[in-house]
């Protein structure tokens, strides 16, 4: 298989890339990373030693790509599909990668931020940056409320590379701060979201692990 992706099924991250990749059944071996396994861990480090995952591996062009957003983009011009993920036009791919980079920064990271500080023992726990988190992802769910009245998609009528950021970065922080009362059209675009078949399928392939996220 040219393609290799060493990711886990329960990494929002990770989701945010297989989205893409189904959205083109785009043919790839999928590598489960398990960072409790020495062996798995060790052959994973040896790939891409900052030891984050996802990361692709193209043994026909022999890149080894890290980064989701780096990952979809390398994907789109390498490996394209029907679903074109980024646009040819010049200012409707910037546009895109500045949706793209806002799911990730200020729902994405700050979602992490609270479900993160859960893990930690009690004494460990950052009220004041979980505070700040929260603070951050309502401001950002404000914003997407507004620019998703009126439309399908993140860009519009298109499934684009700001939708596969989208769709993990709602979903779990829909279960850290459920919106559902409160920013109407973005429970309405995670819907539109849950029912696409890649990210549905994402969903189906991390269900045997929910129960490691701390609600």
């Amino acid at each position: 298989m040219t393609l290799k992706l060493y990711s886990h099924p329960l990494s929002s991250f990770c989701q945010k890339v297989l989205i893409a990749l189904y959205e083109n059944g785009t043919p790839f071996e999928a590598k489960m990373v398990n960072f409790g396994d020495e062996a798995s861990r060790s052959e994973f480090v040896s790939v891409w030693p900052m030891a984050k995952i996802p990361v692709l591996v193209d043994g026909k062009r022999d890149q080894v790509v890290p980064e989701t957003s780096i990952i979809i983009e390398y994907l789109d011009q390498h490996y394209p599909g029907r679903c074109r993920l980024i646009a040819a036009d010049p200012d409707l791919a910037r546009q895109t990668r500045l949706r793209d980079r806002f799911f990730d920064l200020y729902v994405h990271m700050q979602m992490q931020k609270i479900v993160g500080d859960r893990l930690r023992p009690e004494d460990k726990r950052d009220l004041f940056g979980v505070a700040e988190a929260r603070r951050l992802l309502s401001t950002a769910l404000e914003l997407i409320d507004e620019s998703m009245a009126g439309k399908e998609w993140a860009m519009g009528e298109d499934f684009t590379m700001a939708d596969c950021a989208a769709a993990p970065a709602l979903w779990y922080a829909n279960e850290a701060q459920p919106f559902a009362d409160t920013h109407p059209n973005t429970f309405d675009y995670l819907e539109r979201l849950k029912a696409r078949p890649s990210f549905s399928r994402a969903l189906r392939e991390a269900e045997p692990y929910l129960h490691l996220f701390p609600r």
